[in-house]
């Protein structure tokens, strides 16, 4: 087998995983509830800027980080926005240690 060939299975498994399914199904369930998503997109967009400003070395301004966590509060209150960063979390933990095996693969090559 060539490597596409393995590429594309690997993408073929990807999209019958557990987390991959679940993923997919609780964003189709997020796209039901606009209200809930409109949330999380605020929250991941005051996150950004945050995070953001933290790697260009700018000081944090304060009303921000509190208006994140005001937002983030909210959203754990609410089972779907709960779920949906825990299924999330999941499906971002496989794609992250997929990458660190194909890169640790060919690291004395890339150092």
């Amino acid at each position: 087998m060539n490597v596409y060939d393995t590429a594309n299975q690997l993408a073929k498994e990807l999209r019958t995983s557990e987390e991959y399914l679940d993923y997919k199904k609780i964003r189709e369930e997020l796209d039901r509830n606009q209200e809930v998503k409109a949330k999380i997109r605020e929250f991941e967009e005051k996150r950004y800027d945050v995070q953001l400003e933290a790697l260009k070395g700018e000081e944090q301004e304060k009303t921000k980080l509190e208006e994140m966590q005001k937002i983030y509060i909210e959203l754990m209150a609410d089972e779907l926005a709960r779920t949906y960063f825990e299924v999330e979390l999941k499906f971002n933990v496989l794609l992250a240690d997929v990458n660190k095996i194909i890169a640790e693969s060919v690291q004395d090559v890339i150092k």
